[in-house]
């Protein structure tokens, strides 16, 4: 199998379960965000590595593929199949919860804002954050005419939370200090 199939030079691109649409459809958008979340928290576990958040990026990982599954299916039914068999439900936004809190309990209350940097590992942690604020947007904006689970939306608002409380986690480890506005 080839790499290159040409079927998308006319500007079109394929879903996942048919259809064809423009590849700056919102769906296309939404499920495109979200791969390049997936790809910079690939970045993050490469740099510096922190075995307890790189394991937890890697299950991450794995639910934005899931995500991106959803995403690019653009059949109800099909959608509601592939939420039964990802990760991504409830239960999982409530691991997210869990895995900001044991990181709060690492940090000082913030007082200010920070700055993002640190170390190349926070910082690359504070770029995820803000490439999922814009998958979140994307995803609302697709939402607008393709309504999804509202677990997609909840799941990429913890996330970004998430990833904030690990850009300062990784800094503190590494020992950077955190640089207020």
């Amino acid at each position: 199998m080839k790499i290159y199939t040409k079927t998308g030079d006319a500007g079109d691109t394929g879903l996942f379960g048919g259809g064809r649409v423009s590849k700056d459809h919102p769906r296309v958008q939404a499920y495109g965000s979200v791969d390049e979340l997936n790809a910079s928290l690939g970045i993050a576990r490469a740099v510096e590595p922190m075995p307890r958040i790189d394991d937890l990026l890697l299950g991450i990982q794995r639910d934005l593929f899931s995500l991106g599954a959803l995403l690019a299916t653009p059949d109800p039914e099909k959608v509601a199949e592939y939420l039964a068999k990802a990760s991504v439900g409830e239960a999982r936004v409530l691991e997210l919860e869990h895995m900001i809190d044991d990181g709060e309990q690492e940090l000082e209350p913030l007082r200010a804002f920070i700055l993002p940097g640190g170390t190349i590992k926070a910082a690359t942690l504070h770029l995820s954050r803000t490439i999922c604020r814009r998958a979140e947007r994307d995803v609302i904006a697709m939402s607008r005419s393709d309504p999804l689970p509202p677990i997609v939306l909840i799941y990429l608002n913890r996330l970004s939370d998430l990833l904030f409380v690990l850009a300062r986690v990784a800094a503190r480890r590494a020992g950077a200090p955190e640089v207020t506005w």
